[in-house]
């Protein structure tokens, strides 16, 4: 058995929309290109056919994992304002006097940081985990141990 996958309403519509694309509209294109690579036989060269060949093992590939992903899903409904932090919070947060970030905690399949999701598995996403408003987190991080003190938890 897969381990849960945890993810936001938004971010289980997000993967099976991806799921969905993968499906019906490139996998039909994947076919139809290995197709004609297979037909054109001689005038082609086999390069054309191999490339084609490798998208679809690429593609499947994907389906194969998203669908695993889905299937272990454990949707995160709509984050209650506990104050404290837990997965679909997002949090405000300042590191040793610099300038104050937001991040939203996500599972690690929707975490993505330039939008600001990071993963409940991350160093720190996990350090934020389970605290407050007010609250001081350390984290260990190549460059050394970074503290970070919690500014706000919605």
């Amino acid at each position: 058995m897969s381990k849960p996958v945890y993810l936001t309403p938004k971010g289980f519509e997000r993967l099976k929309a991806e799921l969905d694309d993968l499906i019906y509209v490139k996998r039909p294109e994947v076919i139809e290109k290995l197709r004609q690579t297979l037909n054109e036989g001689e005038d082609e060269p086999e390069t054309e056919h191999l490339i084609a060949k490798e998208e679809q093992a690429f593609l499947e590939g994907r389906i194969r994992e998203l669908k695993q992903l889905l299937a272990s899903a454990i949707i995160v409904e709509s984050h209650k304002a506990t104050g404290v932090v837990s997965i679909g919070s997002t949090v405000i947060v300042q590191e040793n006097g610099q300038k104050a970030e937001s991040y939203t905690i996500v599972g690690s399949a929707e975490a993505n940081v330039p939008e600001r999701l990071i993963s409940d598995e991350s160093p720190l996403g996990k350090a934020l985990l389970g605290h407050r408003a007010g609250e001081e987190v350390s984290v260990t991080a190549p460059a050394g141990i970074l503290k970070y003190r919690i500014l706000e938890v919605r």
